[in-house]
């Protein structure tokens, strides 16, 4: 996609996400963006790309994920969440999932904190 089309895209009515995938000793951080959560993660944890980052790392637990209306502002948290220093990151993941728990073991219960909107990331003392 490029352009116009892209732009349109990225400010449609579809739910965005920005999220924190980790491997099994939570060692490795990956951050991304996606407008289907669901599909992303599952193609993290099958290794669908075997040359990406997060299949050489084994990134396939996912930690931490905000909800966006847009991707314009989705794709803004990415780049911003990614300039920061290791533990303002870890500070985020344990504010909300202090178990480092897989969240994507419990999609299906619909009453979890974790399937909410975030706060506001302005809120957050880093």
């Amino acid at each position: 996609m490029g352009g116009a089309l892209e732009d349109s895209h990225l400010r449609g009515n579809s739910k965005w996400f920005v999220y924190i995938m980790t491997n099994k000793s939570n060692e490795v951080l990956y951050i991304g963006v996606t407008d289907d959560i669901d599909s992303r993660v599952e193609e993290h944890k099958t290794k669908v790309y075997p040359q990406s980052f997060t299949a050489r790392y084994n990134c396939n637990k996912l930690v931490y994920f905000e909800e966006f209306d847009n991707g314009s502002k989705a794709s803004r948290r990415e780049k911003q969440m990614k300039k920061w220093n290791r533990e303002w990151k870890i500070k985020l993941i344990v504010e909300i999932n202090p178990n480092w728990s897989d969240l994507s073991l419990n999609w299906s219960n619909t009453d979890l904190i974790y399937k909410t909107k975030r706060i506001s990331p302005n809120k957050l003392k880093l």
